[in-house]
């Protein structure tokens, strides 16, 4: 099957030669945002997206910052009226701060209490944002966990290796969860930048053609094959030149997931500097003595020389 010259897919033509990768290696676009709209709803697909631990981290932040603010609210107006007895400055600061976050958890033990109509209203308002602050988490935390996500790893590297009766490029994925993958599918579009006849680089797209593009189920791992024939793309290019070669594999693979019940995808790339050369995947699954097939996922990126 020939692989083909194809219109670009929605990344833009125009590049330079020391244009970073299209796509990182979590699956997002490399791409900085000036000027853009910021509003609620950006702020929570951020905090959805992001990582467990920076979540944690921004959640644990927002938490001492607002203590820290209304702690110095309480002092300015004296930790009396909180009923607490004026002592040294970092002394009603501690005790302010400890005031705060009893009253923005709503949590309150009665040893401090407001005292007077300007601490009960800063006290009021200030028990209302942490309310509002608490939905907000909780429904971040649904989010996240409800929000479908691909459990898909891919190997490190691609690799360059002997294949049949001529050359092949391979990677290989994992599922990496226990849930049954239904019918992947998965497209590799290459893009490589090269200068035009008016000395500009731009980038050209290629499908790649791939020994097979999808599966019924993936249990274990699945290796994707593009054996390098007279039609692909990388024919015209040496084993020295697909190391120097300035280009990207971008790729998309789409299945069902009985866990969310609906389609998931995921991107991911490869550059040529993560070219591995006659190499081959070490086997990353074996069977036991009682017959059981054991996948070691630690294994995934394995290679070994052939």
């Amino acid at each position: 099957m020939a692989t083909n010259k194809v219109k670009d897919p929605g990344l833009g033509e125009s590049t330079i030669t020391s244009a970073k990768r299209i796509v990182n290696k979590d699956g997002s676009f490399n791409i900085k945002h000036l000027n853009g709209k910021v509003g609620i709803s950006a702020l929570y697909a951020y905090l959805v997206d992001i990582s467990w631990s920076r979540f944690f981290c921004l959640v644990f932040l927002a938490y001492f910052v607002l203590n820290i603010f209304f702690a110095t609210i309480y002092v300015s107006i004296g930790v009396a009226y909180i009923g607490v007895t004026p002592k040294s400055f970092i002394a009603d600061f501690v005790s302010a701060f400890f005031f705060s976050s009893q009253t923005v958890t709503t949590l309150g033990y009665g040893a401090m209490a407001p005292k007077g109509i300007l601490a009960g209203i800063v006290s009021s308002f200030h028990a209302l944002i942490g309310l509002l602050s608490f939905s907000f988490v909780t429904g971040l935390l649904y989010g996240r966990f409800s929000k479908p996500k691909a459990s898909i790893e891919f190997s490190d590297n691609i690799i360059y290796r002997d294949f049949k009766e001529g050359k092949a490029l391979m990677f290989r994925l994992i599922n990496s969860k226990t849930d049954v993958m239904i019918n992947p599918r998965i497209v590799v579009t290459l893009a490589i930048t090269e200068e035009d006849e008016a000395n500009t680089y731009k980038r050209n797209f290629y499908q790649i053609d791939l020994e097979r593009d999808k599966i019924t189920y993936l249990p274990t791992t699945w290796t994707l094959v593009h054996e390098i024939t007279e039609d692909s793309p990388l024919a015209k290019f040496s084993k020295d030149e697909l190391k120097k070669l300035n280009g990207e594999f971008l790729i998309m693979i789409t299945y069902y997931d009985e866990a969310f019940n609906e389609e998931v995808y995921k991107l991911h790339s490869y550059t040529f500097k993560e070219l591995l050369m006659d190499v081959t995947f070490e086997k990353a699954f074996y069977y036991d003595e009682e017959g059981f097939t054991v996948l070691d996922h630690e294994k995934l990126s394995n290679t070994e020389k052939m």
